[in-house]
């Protein structure tokens, strides 16, 4: 008999017309801190397959995700601003799964006259923060 195991939940606020999915893995090296403040066109969901992820989102606090842990993001206008390797000794992978609108790009960055003008909605960071 299969084990089926609930990894996480999430209701995304809204899902492209049309949408294409695209799943992909992503291998982060030790020690970096990812690609730069970016959005998604729609909601991205993730498992992490080894190491640990800094993973922060507009509004929300930076936090670890680990090994066998998920995440998700619900796209749009939402800022991602981390996605970074939490160790100097070994990389992190995991997979994405990501709803796209067609025509658009999967990850757009954010120019820094907007992170500029949106810093009151990214959370405090922690005094320790890596990146």
């Amino acid at each position: 008999m299969n084990t089926i195991t609930e990894l996480g939940v999430a209701i995304p606020p809204f899902m492209p017309e049309k949408a294409h999915v695209m799943t992909i893995t992503i291998e982060v090296p030790p020690g970096d801190a990812g690609a730069p403040p970016h959005r998604h066109s729609g909601p991205v969901f993730g498992y992490v397959l080894e190491g640990e992820l800094i993973f922060e989102l507009e509004g929300e606090p930076e936090r670890v995700v680990t090994a066998g842990q998920a995440f998700w993001e619900p796209g749009g206008d939402v800022i991602h601003y981390q996605a970074a390797n939490n160790s100097d000794e070994m990389p992190v992978r995991f997979v994405a799964v990501m709803v796209c609108v067609p025509g658009e790009p999967m990850l757009t960055l954010v120019e820094p006259d907007e992170l500029s003008a949106r810093r009151d909605r990214r959370a405090p960071r922690p005094a320790n923060a890596r990146f």
